[in-house]
């Protein structure tokens, strides 16, 4: 025993409680450090880990509360009424209370199914109008809290630098610093209402590279001079302002690396979740963040391939980070922790540390008083927070090109119309319907006369006989509708044409008129710069699908402004 308190008072000479992010009194404190000198060992360990749910079995999740004593748990988006009573459930059985967790970047739909898809956070930055940022938090907050959710993997930090990046893209608020720190706080203003902890993300910065560190360990490839200006301006004020958690990726930052480490190899630079250089010496000791580290998901090939998993797990802790986000096999990943610990790789002081600021994060977040939600399940999905949604939608959506007459749209102008869908054969959150599909529903409403381009079913004629004639004959204008959500895992989120002889890419624009609308992915003008008329919706949801319509057709203006390039840094987009 003596010797855990001489461990605990190395701790309380490291962290100061009583500072930024938890302001905590001498009561406060003592209660802390109580838990912590009664913890086993194990206990320390399961402080370490938030994985992921895979069970709603009562049954099953009371074996594993109790056999890892997680400090933390993440499921993925679940119906309200299940997952309310999964995440109470676990909460009653856990010696500790847990942080609990989800990805509410775009609205409550992040833990809920049924949840409002409220908007990404490019569309927010393309209305000019933070009080959307704000209602984004607030309405993440609201549904989360309802389903005791107290913890938010949101705001996203990143800065879409490079439009060829397939994982930040309308994920961001976008390329311009201001914008970002303005509708970040609003965000997480609104979290913070509603008793959620924010969590921002992912130092030390996406957005540079062109690849996704689902797939690598991906590189921030910036000087040290241009990331102070950028991300580090960025991450300084909101460590600054106080936010309590932040997420780590697995990015590596060589220049900075360098910096703190003249003399390491190249094939010594490890990425930020594991970078005693970027977690200890940048983030701790030059920008002075005081709160909770988490990793992004460990199972990440950008994670893996960086070392063996067996000196990963421990060293992941003893450079800076506190806790492990999922597992790729908890019993080994706890295995690989106590072997670290007895092997030299982890200190007991730096679990120590990590569990202190772990226990600090739940008792601000009020974990201990047991708390009941602000909110019923009545608050979730409900018609206030659609209609808040949709005019974030009227506001948000972007004309970035317009051809001489060609909008708005009636029938006696176009009265057949032709759409043509290329990308995921989804809709974001109406997965039952593709947006091509979606889209008819509304035009045929109008009066037009719809036809779909069927591309599982080529007609030969068309492909290889058919002329001007024939497509004028058959359409007196031409949609295409993109989409390519962002999502992880992927190389490119461009635009690609089917193979076969590019059956369905526009080579009538100069016979039929032609409008390129991407709900998605605002970077397509640099595959269709011949396109005259392009739309940016940035989310493939009913009330963007509403409101677009309704522009379209000319009821409503477009007033949404770009936040990024979309013209791709190239000339021959703009003409």
């Amino acid at each position: 025993m003596m010797k855990n308190k001489q461990h605990l008072n190395q701790v309380n000479k490291m962290i100061d409680l009583s500072i930024k992010p938890f302001y905590f009194d001498e009561n406060k404190i003592k209660y802390i450090e109580n838990i912590l000198e009664k913890m086993s060992l194990e206990e320390k360990i399961g402080q370490l880990f938030c994985p992921i749910g895979t069970t709603t079995e009562k049954k099953e999740l009371k074996e594993f509360i109790q056999k890892y004593k997680p400090g933390g748990m993440m499921f993925r988006p679940l119906e309200k009424h299940v997952i309310k009573d999964t995440y109470r459930f676990i909460q009653e059985e856990s010696c500790y209370p847990l942080l609990l967790a989800a990805n509410i970047e775009s609205g409550g739909i992040g833990i809920c199914q049924d949840g409002t898809y409220f908007s990404r956070q490019m569309a927010i930055a393309a209305t000019g109008n933070k009080k959307h940022a704000y209602l984004l938090g607030q309405i993440c907050g609201k549904e989360a809290n309802a389903v005791y959710c107290n913890w938010s993997f949101a705001p996203i930090l990143d800065i879409d630098f490079n439009y060829m990046n397939p994982i930040t893209n309308v994920r961001t608020y976008g390329s311009h610093i201001n914008t970002i720190i303005e509708c970040a706080s609003e965000q997480i203003k609104g979290l913070r209402e509603n008793r959620v902890i924010p969590c921002i993300k992912h130092f030390p910065g996406d957005g540079v590279d062109f690849r996704d560190q689902h797939l690598l360990s991906s590189v921030n490839s910036l000087s040290k001079e241009k990331w102070d200006e950028s991300y580090g301006k960025i991450y300084q004020k909101f460590i600054d302002d106080g936010v309590e958690t932040l997420m780590v990726g697995h990015i590596l930052l060589p220049e900075y690396t360098r910096f703190f480490h003249p003399d390491i190899n190249d094939s010594d630079i490890l990425p930020a979740s594991l970078s005693k250089e970027v977690l200890t010496d940048l983030l701790r000791n030059t920008l002075g963040f005081n709160g909770l580290v988490v990793t992004d998901a460990t199972p990440m090939l950008g994670y893996n391939v960086a070392l063996p998993r067996s000196k990963a797990i421990p060293l992941s802790i003893e450079n800076g980070c506190d806790m492990i986000l999922f597992n790729k096999n908890i019993d080994e990943d706890y295995q690989f922790m106590r072997d670290g610990i007895r092997d030299g790789i982890l200190s007991i002081e730096r679990v120590n540390e990590a569990v202190t600021r772990i226990l600090a994060v739940k008792m601000k977040a009020g974990l201990f008083e047991k708390i009941m939600p602000l909110y019923n399940l009545e608050i979730i999905g409900c018609q206030l927070h659609h209609d808040l949604a949709y005019q974030c939608a009227k506001d948000s959506i972007t004309l970035v090109k317009e051809e001489c007459d060609v909008l708005p749209l009636s029938v006696d102008k176009y009265k057949k119309i032709r759409l043509i869908q290329v990308g995921d054969n989804d809709n974001g959150g109406f997965k039952e319907i593709g947006c091509q599909s979606h889209i008819k529903d509304f035009l045929e409403k109008e009066g037009f006369e719809i036809e779909e381009f069927d591309q599982e079913n080529l007609d030969m004629y068309e492909v290889f006989e058919a002329g001007v004639d024939f497509i004028k004959s058959k359409s007196d204008l031409v949609i295409y509708i993109a989409n390519f959500d962002t999502a992880s895992n992927n190389t490119t989120r461009r635009l690609h044409w089917i193979e076969f002889m590019a059956a369905n890419g526009p080579w009538f624009i100069n016979e039929v008129p032609t409008i390129f609308i991407s709900m998605s992915n605002p970077y397509h003008l640099v595959d269709v710069p011949m396109i005259k008329t392009f739309i940016n919706c940035y989310n493939p949801t009913e009330e963007v699908y509403t409101s677009l319509v309704n522009k379209l057709m000319g009821r409503e203006e477009f007033v949404g402004h770009s936040p990024i390039d979309p013209f791709c840094g190239l000339w021959d987009t703009r003409r």
